[in-house]
């Protein structure tokens, strides 16, 4: 039987410890407000810090930056209070040339992840072994700079080849540092369990695409207002996955780019209070 000290003293901490289960930082993939941030980058950054985003995704174009416009973006991000963990980067940056520049400029930018955002065309089960070993080699270089690799999922990755899912290919032959980024919407389109995944993968779960989808308006319906089980998901990824931070990705909506954004940013904190 528990002390009366120690009862206490586990009342006490308890909130404490829901506290952190709720405090992951929620941040916005940019792919979202992408017609804005083409036209404006630094004031469309600027915004979404003032929604209340805790840090954002750069996605793909971000390669073109040259180092002094990436030191610029820094500035602009630490001025404005937002983070950036990690970058949305196209499988041909995940080569011996490719690399040392995505280095670089993620180095400046503070991120820690190096996220591949698609593999391309792959063929067969093999295919998706090369891909693996890829992702195994620039992750040994990534961790030489304190980064870390990733791999981000769509509806591909999940649908089975003799079988067997792309996706579980990528687990089993990965290093358990890099980091699956969960896609959440398009596992569900394809009829696949997003929990039982999470919970195949403890540790895994570095962070999570939450972007939504439901049968009558796909992928632009808000976050929080389609089919997929957030609820669960969230207590799967806390508990189990190793999350370490959200990321809103809306693909459309019924709303303007930014009204959208804070649209999905109010849902989420609703869901996550």
């Amino acid at each position: 039987m528990l002390s009366r000290r120690t009862f206490l003293a586990s009342a006490a901490a308890a909130p404490l410890a829901t506290a952190a289960f709720k405090k992951k930082p929620i941040g916005l993939e940019l792919y979202s407000v992408r017609g804005l941030l083409q036209k404006d980058l630094m004031g469309t950054v600027a915004q979404v810090a003032k929604l209340g985003y805790d840090c954002v995704e750069f996605y793909a174009p971000y390669m073109e930056w040259t180092p002094d416009y990436a030191k610029q973006v820094r500035k602009l991000l630490d001025d404005s209070g937002i983070k950036c963990l990690s970058t949305h980067t196209r499988n041909p940056v995940f080569t011996p040339e490719g690399l040392p520049k995505s280095i670089e400029l993620n180095g400046i930018l503070g991120s820690r992840y190096v996220v591949m955002s698609s593999a391309g065309k792959v063929a067969g089960l093999d295919g998706w072994k090369k891909i693996a070993d890829q992702l195994n080699e620039s992750a040994a270089k990534l961790k030489t700079a304190k980064m870390r690799a990733g791999y981000h999922n769509h509806q591909v990755e999940f649908k089975p080849i003799d079988g067997t899912r792309p996706m579980d290919v990528i687990a089993k032959n990965t290093s358990k540092d890099i980091m699956l980024q969960f896609d959440v919407g398009t596992c569900v389109e394809v009829g696949q369990d997003p929990v039982a995944w999470i919970n195949q993968n403890p540790g895994r779960i570095g962070s999570m695409h939450c972007k939504d989808w439901g049968k009558a308006k796909g992928y632009h319906v808000l976050f929080g207002e389609g089919d997929v089980k957030w609820k669960e998901i969230f207590t799967a990824a806390e508990k189990t996955g190793g999350i370490e931070f959200y990321l809103v990705e809306q693909e459309g909506s019924d709303y303007p780019e930014m009204e959208t954004a804070e649209k999905c940013l109010a849902n989420i904190r609703k869901m996550r209070a």
